[in-house]
């Protein structure tokens, strides 16, 4: 994993670009992982873990019905983190994710998913739904964690790839 935080790392400098993650479900990791790149204070302007939905809304600006509607599980939701922590850490690259390492059978949750997005600049560049293959609470969080960093670093290379093309066209 640390290969891909690094290649966000070079992609982030190399483009100007700064990142901050809004979490709840993966409570840390991907703070932790973002931290672990070469020289993370470079890019890297920090995170919150908002696990609550009042936190949710207090802090990152999550339209508060449609959370409560959802408890502030949804892909509207993630991007709205994503938004939020970028005017919150004053960055321009968000990465968030919200949903279930557990089951909440009170909640009627039974099958473990979550919901993530990034975006930059105000624009949404990648959100999805992750269904984990792990059962361990631990390693659903680390699972989803990987999963959101491979696709940061899956959608900068895709752009690296048109921007090149465009070049030589």
């Amino acid at each position: 994993m640390i290969d891909h935080v690094n290649y966000i790392h070079d992609h982030c400098l190399a483009n100007g670009l700064t990142v901050a993650v809004a979490e709840s479900v993966t409570a840390g990791q991907l703070q932790l992982n973002f931290s672990r790149a070469t020289n993370a204070s470079q890019f890297f302007q920090g995170g919150i873990t908002a696990y609550n939905t009042g936190q949710k809304v207090k802090h990152l600006q999550v339209e508060p019905i449609h959370a409560l509607e959802c408890n502030a599980v949804s892909q509207q939701v993630a991007i709205q983190m994503a938004l939020g922590v970028c005017a919150l850490f004053n960055s321009t690259v968000g990465i968030a994710a919200t949903g279930y390492a557990t089951p909440a059978p009170e909640l009627g949750i039974y099958t473990l998913y979550a919901y993530y997005a990034i975006t930059c600049k105000g624009l949404v560049l990648a959100a999805g739904k992750i269904v984990p293959i792990a059962k361990d609470p631990e390693e659903v969080m680390q699972e989803y964690a990987q999963k959101i960093i491979d696709a940061c670093c899956r959608h900068f290379k895709e752009r690296e790839n048109m921007e090149a093309a465009e070049q030589i066209n």
